[in-house]
C-alpha cells in the first residue's frame, strides 16, 4: 500500500507538471504575440555608427538596428522603434520594461549575461583611441593613461571603454564620461582630452567623417579584448530571445546576414566564430 502511495504521488507530480508546462511556456511567448499585435518592437540604441545611427530625420540605421528590423519582420514584427539611451542605462532600462531589446553594440561579458538573456552574436570589434596626430603622449594602452599622471581619456558612460580605462587603474576623475562621438571628437579636437575610446569601427568612422588631418587612430588598443555583442533582452523574454536566434542562424547560413552588417565594415565571419556560451563565460 506504502508503495502504491509512492507511485501515486509521483503520478500526480508528473500530471501537475504538464499541466503546468503548456501555461509557463504559453506566458512566455506572450511577448511575441504582444510585439506583433503592437507592429513594433521598442529598441534601445546608442547614436554611434556604425554600430547604430539616426538621421536628421529620426530614420534609424546601423548593422545593430538592421539586422534586428529583418528579424523582427520575419517574426511578424513590422518595424522598430529606436530610443537613445546611455549604455549604463540600457539594461535598467530593459529590466523596466521601457525597451523591448537592446541592439546597440552593447558587448557580452559575465554580468551582463547574468543580467540579461543575450542573443548569440552579432558584430564584433576590438578597441581603439582617437588622439591628436603624432600620438604626442605615445599612448599604446589604457595602462599608458593611467600612468600618465596629467592624461584623461574621453568615453560613453557605462560603457566597455570606461570600464576598461578604470580597471587599468585610471582615476575616476580622469575619465571623462562623454555623451556622444561628435562630443568626444570635439573635445579631443580642442585639447579637453587627451584621447577618446571607442570601438575601432566607431572611431574610423568618426575620422572619415571629420576628415581632420590633425587626428590619429590608435588601433587597436593593447592588452584589450575583442568584443562581441549581441541582442539583449529582458530575463523571462527566453522564447522571444530563442524565436530571434532561430531567425539570426538562418540569415547566417543564407548570407542574409553578411550582406547586412559587412557594408558597414563588420565581419560576419567573426560573428560566426564564437558563441554566446563563450563569450558570456569569458573572463
Amino acid at each position: 500500500m506504502k508503495k502504491l502511495g509512492i507511485l501515486a504521488g509521483v503520478a500526480g507530480l508528473a500530471i501537475t507538471a504538464m499541466l503546468l508546462a503548456p501555461g509557463a511556456r504559453s506566458a512566455d511567448d506572450a511577448k511575441l504575440e504582444q510585439l506583433k499585435q503592437q507592429g513594433f518592437a521598442r529598441v534601445a540604441i546608442a547614436n554611434e555608427p556604425p554600430y547604430t545611427a539616426v538621421a536628421a530625420d529620426g530614420k534609424v540605421s546601423g548593422a545593430a538596428p538592421d539586422v534586428a528590423r529583418e528579424i523582427f519582420k520575419r517574426l511578424g514584427v513590422n518595424d522598430i522603434v529606436a530610443s537613445i539611451s546611455e549604455y549604463g542605462a540600457m539594461i535598467p532600462g530593459l529590466q523596466a520594461g521601457r525597451f523591448d531589446v537592446v541592439t546597440a553594440g552593447l558587448f557580452m561579458k559575465p554580468e551582463r549575461c547574468a543580467a540579461v538573456a543575450y542573443s548569440e552574436p552579432v558584430l564584433c570589434d576590438a578597441e581603439a583611441m582617437l588622439v591628436k596626430k603624432g600620438n604626442p603622449k605615445g599612448f599604446k594602452s589604457y595602462e599608458d593613461i593611467a600612468k600618465d599622471s596629467s592624461a584623461t581619456v574621453g568615453a560613453p558612460g557605462g560603457g566597455t571603454e570606461e570600464k576598461l580605462a578604470l580597471n587599468a587603474g585610471v582615476p575616476r576623475d580622469r575619465v571623462i564620461v562623454v555623451p556622444d562621438g561628435q562630443s568626444g571628437l570635439k573635445m579631443v579636437q580642442d585639447g579637453r582630452i587627451d584621447a577618446y575610446s571607442l570601438p575601432v569601427l566607431s572611431i574610423n568612422d568618426l575620422m572619415k567623417k571629420a576628415n581632420d588631418p590633425n587626428l590619429e587612430v590608435i588601433a587597436p588598443v593593447q592588452g584589450a579584448p575583442v568584443y562581441c555583442d549581441g541582442a539583449a533582452f529582458k530575463k523571462g523574454d527566453e522564447a522571444l530571445r530563442d524565436a530571434y536566434d532561430v531567425e539570426l542562424a538562418k540569415m547566417k547560413k543564407s548570407g542574409e546576414f553578411a550582406k547586412i552588417i559587412e557594408p558597414y565594415g563588420f565581419s560576419a565571419k567573426a560573428a560566426m566564430s564564437t558563441t554566446r556560451e563563450k563569450l558570456c563565460a569569458a573572463k
